[in-house]
């Protein structure tokens, strides 16, 4: 375990990686060209999936038209509903300043790209939420709260009839499917929104369903690291562990490493110290039985603008579902990136 918590020798600590290391030259022989080196034993294929703030400043915003579409995004107070909000106003979506938050938060006012958003408690959410939706038809729920406010947010979301963008980990996934497929309110889940890493699990699904056992009696190690204030296991994470477990590794959820303390973050895994309070490493390492073969799959994520940009994405992908009336009321992400580019 030791080993992958060790930070990455490549030039930038945010380049993700996905190496293939063989451990015996021999295999080499005999393989077509272009495929492996004569003397080489190990390859990396470089991932272009994380975004560093610092490369975001240097992205030219997009000159859009406004959109007639309204988003209401809940725990605007967290840095993610913030990001969330930044996003939207550089896509031109109307942003309503009300938001819903914990009720030591009720009463206070955030301001956030010049708008002041209203920050709401619990006691008062229903007949607020009713209000909103009926001064805004097109009005679009962004949910970034807590995983234990999942299912009583889905439930209030759906008994009001307005669709929503669920971005929150946690909370009981199957209630939370029922209770929106009983509602018919439109809605997209889904525990990761940065769309290049859903691609990559997209990727992963694929060869799982298509090479069933390919990975039989291998071993794996899993870590992941995220910020201090983040509470359960990465459901990315879980996610990739599962096609894992469909290629035949044997692997139990709660052997997952978690990493949330920052000096293990900075000195073991290797977290640019300005990224401390928000980013995602993932590293699965997988090991053949003999020890002579190991795959090695990263994906690191500096910020959070890669969530933030796909949550929009998503939110326009929802608002064009709702316009066509679609017979499907529920999707994920891989729908989105289905659909191309949004903006």
């Amino acid at each position: 375990m030791a080993s992958m918590l060790k930070a990455p020798t490549f030039v930038s600590r945010q380049e993700k990686l996905v190496s293939f290391s063989v451990g015996r030259r021999r295999q080499d022989r005999g393989a077509p060209a272009g495929i492996f080196q004569k003397r080489a034993s190990f390859f990396t294929v470089a991932l272009s999936s994380s975004m560093s703030t610092a490369a975001a400043q240097h992205v030219q915003k997009s000159v859009l038209p406004k959109t007639d579409i309204s988003i209401m995004v809940n725990s605007c107070c967290g840095k993610m509903g913030k990001a969330v909000i930044k996003a939207a106003d550089s896509a031109g979506v109307h942003i309503v300043p009300v938001s819903f938050g914990a009720a030591e938060e009720s009463g206070q006012t955030v301001e956030v790209c010049g708008k002041e958003i209203l920050v709401h408690g619990p006691s008062e959410r229903e007949s607020i939420l009713a209000t909103v939706f009926q001064e805004n038809p097109n009005l679009i729920v962004v949910d970034y709260t807590v995983p234990a406010a999942v299912n009583a947010n889905a439930e209030l979301y759906c008994k009001v009839g307005v669709p929503f963008v669920m971005g929150t980990t946690g909370g009981d996934r199957d209630q939370l499917y029922k209770t929106v497929e009983d509602s018919g309110v439109y809605a997209v889940i889904s525990p990761q929104m940065g769309k290049q890493v859903v691609a990559f699990l997209a990727a992963m699904e694929i060869m799982a369903e298509q090479f069933p056992g390919a990975f039989s009696g291998y071993s794996l190690e899993v870590m992941e690291s995220h910020q201090a204030s983040k509470l359960d296991a990465s459901g990315t994470a879980k996610a990739v562990i599962s096609c894992f477990q469909k290629l035949g590794v044997s692997f139990d959820m709660d052997q997952i490493k978690l990493i949330r303390d920052p000096e293990q973050q900075l000195e073991m895994v290797g977290v640019p110290e300005e990224h401390l309070s928000g980013h995602a490493f993932h590293t699965y390492h997988l090991t053949s039985p003999d020890q002579t073969v190991s795959f090695e799959f990263q994906h690191n994520v500096c910020g959070r603008s890669i969530y933030a940009e796909g949550t929009v994405d998503a939110v326009l992908f929802l608002a064009k579902k709702i316009k066509s009336r679609a017979d499907k009321c529920i999707f994920n992400m891989i729908d989105v990136l289905r659909e191309g580019n949004m903006r």
